[in-house]
């Protein structure tokens, strides 16, 4: 009787093996593609890899980070990729078509900087779209936002603070609010700026201000009340508005929205750590199948996805505006199918 006990344990321990090893197999050969994106992405790209995945039966492996460490993951670290989608356009342009890693950049949608705060933040029913650098001034009054050598939301906070400067005819808001509270500095010549960003290690979290690599990360402690204020995209504020995420909009002079406004946007620029320098402008994001690409048929599928009708609703329904069509800087290198998305 113990003979055949352990005669069917072994039976059944072989037969699960043999079933696991299938699975294990099936998943292997299952067709994929990876999706490189920013942070700010990553909840109107987990509904399109919903979509993609449903209607292909293709796995979707995405990957979020800023928008800079997001392409040093194919430049520098030589990763895979079937497709980059950046905060910033002009980041695959200058790091990645320049130097052979991408053919071609889609500008595919819009977005501007706010100020999200909660009901938890203090002065939140005090705080608006003239007073916000009063607020943030105050002693008690912690804020936060991303790492400006790692992320265009970094950066572009920068960028924000300082045309506040030129907006509200005060020359002190970028001196307290960020020279006052880091080693990052800014210089003024015949009306131009140059903000200058030190070594990421010397970078740092305070009482006062609150630092992380990608803005998305800061959203949580904002909601649990570890920072009263978050500069970060509208679209990303509009998208936790169920868990009590508030924000006030800036002028669009300073809000890097409007296309209009780039004259004045561009008197301001940042000098990163490794010594890019990047001029403030309209907040266009980008997307490319890299050189690398080992799936580019899906990824054209999925880019016709994110720029068809079904993408833009899924990011109208995000708070985040699509362009359309969409804008490509080398038309000529742009796989044909992708031709009827863009001008």
């Amino acid at each position: 009787m113990r003979f055949k006990m352990l005669t069917a344990i072994v039976f059944i321990a072989f037969f699960v093996s043999i079933i696991s090893a299938l699975i294990l197999l099936h998943q292997e050969k299952k067709e994929s593609i990876v999706v490189l994106h920013a942070g700010s992405l990553s909840i109107p790209f987990s509904e399109l890899e919903e979509k993609f995945e449903k209607k292909y039966s293709v796995d979707v492996r995405r990957e979020a980070a800023g928008s800079v460490a997001t392409i040093k993951k194919v430049t520098e670290l030589g990763k895979r990729a079937d497709l980059v989608a950046s905060a910033d356009y002009t980041l695959i342009e200058d790091m990645m078509e320049k130097h052979g890693y991408a053919n071609y950049c889609i500008e595919f949608a819009k977005n501007s900087i706010i100020i999200a705060y909660t009901d938890k933040s203090l002065y939140s029913s005090e705080i608006n779209s003239s007073n916000w650098y009063e607020i943030l001034a105050k002693k008690n009054v912690r804020f936060g936002f991303s790492n400006p050598n790692k992320d265009p939301c970094g950066y572009r906070t920068m960028m924000v603070i300082q045309l506040a400067e030129i907006y509200y005819n005060n020359e002190g808001i970028f001196e307290e609010l960020i020279e006052g509270n880091t080693p990052i500095t800014c210089e003024e010549n015949n009306g131009n700026y140059t903000i200058h960003v030190p070594d990421s290690t010397q970078l740092s979290s305070t009482n006062k201000i609150m630092l992380r690599d990608m803005e998305v990360d800061l959203m949580a402690a904002l909601e649990a009340g570890e920072i009263d204020y978050l500069f970060i995209y509208r679209s990303v504020a509009i998208q936790h508005a169920p868990s009590g995420v508030k924000f006030i909009e800036l002028p669009p002079q300073i809000d890097l929205s409007e296309l209009e406004y780039e004259p004045l946007y561009e008197k301001v620029e940042v000098l990163s750590s490794d010594g890019e320098k990047i001029k403030a402008k309209p907040i266009v994001y980008g997307v490319t199948i890299p050189t690398n690409a080992e799936n580019e048929e899906m990824a054209i599928e999925f880019l016709k996805m994110l720029l068809g009708e079904e993408g833009k609703q899924v990011f109208i329904e995000n708070g985040q505006l699509p362009i359309s069509p969409a804008i490509c800087d080398n038309k000529d290198f742009l796989p044909p199918a992708l031709k009827p998305y863009v001008k």
